[in-house]
């Protein structure tokens, strides 16, 4: 698909789990004992993941303006396969440009763009001007909308706010078919394979396991805060979803992620890790 990954036969589920229960009984125990810790109310935690998922009230990206916040895009186009410079900023009620946030998962902004067949998915973090203007360079791959969803948390607000806007990307516009459902994928090497399904409005545990030429992957390093994200789109309106694994005091070749969709549909899950100094992506489509 647009993230080049290649689907493999996933292996038997009874040696996977096997092998890492006792190391997820443990991430799953100290995950609990974080939420404990922290309080019931984890859309609100600042500074590094929560215990289990970050949920924003809701399903997010599907509005331009909410919660008295506005995403204005100043770029009137970009072109496939060159790279261009993407400018907005958060706007206020007022329509004034905001120009104070807080650090969630170690920036002050986190811009996901994918096309609105869900390929060419793209995490970027970019930088603001004193005056709230934000610049970050891209590449779009293919001609065709590319959805950028903003997710911030303005100081003072009481909890993030996620906004989503249509970048024109002029050209004849192929929309890519949804993918299959595969277990597992390959990606640089990696075997990337999820356990789990969706059932709408319930929470879902979903699991990922990581290895590497026939060995599971222990090593992996901090990305963002956490040892990786999952960014959940929903098929059709990109209904924006970002989730964080349970908490854990050492890395581990399994992850735990508490997923509540809001609504039956297809949904295209991207899990993002970090292993030897490089951010890689898997992508992976599931029906709930």
């Amino acid at each position: 698909d647009g993230n080049g990954l290649l689907p493999v036969r996933p292996g038997g589920r009874g040696h996977r789990y096997a092998a890492a229960a006792l190391v997820l009984g443990l991430t799953l125990a100290l995950g609990f004992a974080a939420g404990r810790a922290g309080g019931s109310d984890t859309a609100r935690v600042r500074g590094p993941a929560p215990a289990m998922a970050h949920m924003d009230h809701g399903p997010g990206g599907l509005q331009v303006s909410r919660d008295g916040y506005g995403l204005a895009l100043d770029t009137p186009a970009l072109t496939a396969g060159r790279p261009g410079e993407l400018v907005f900023r958060i706007t206020d009620a007022a329509g004034a440009a905001v120009t104070s946030f807080q650090v969630t998962h170690e920036r002050t902004m986190h811009l996901i763009l994918v096309g609105r067949d869900l390929t060419g998915y793209q995490h970027v973090h970019p930088e603001m001007a004193p005056d709230g203007t934000w610049r970050v360079t891209v590449t779009p791959g293919a001609p065709g909308p590319l959805r950028a969803i903003a997710d911030f948390w303005p100081t003072g607000a009481p909890m993030a706010v996620t906004l989503g806007v249509d970048v024109p990307v002029p050209g004849r516009y192929a929309p890519t078919p949804p993918e299959d459902l595969h277990e597992t994928v390959l990606v640089d090497g990696y075997t990337v394979t999820l356990d789990g399904g969706l059932r709408p409005g319930e929470s879902n545990q979903i699991l990922v396991w990581l290895g590497r030429d026939g060995q599971p992957v222990n090593d992996l390093q901090p990305h963002l805060g956490a040892y990786g994200h999952l960014v959940a789109l929903r098929h059709g309106d990109l209904a924006y979803l970002h989730v964080h694994p349970a908490a854990a005091s050492q890395p581990s070749s399994v992850l735990a992620f508490g997923v509540t969709v809001p609504s039956a549909g297809t949904y295209r899950l991207f899990f993002e890790f970090r292993h030897q100094d490089r951010v890689r992506t898997a992508a992976f489509t599931l029906t709930a």
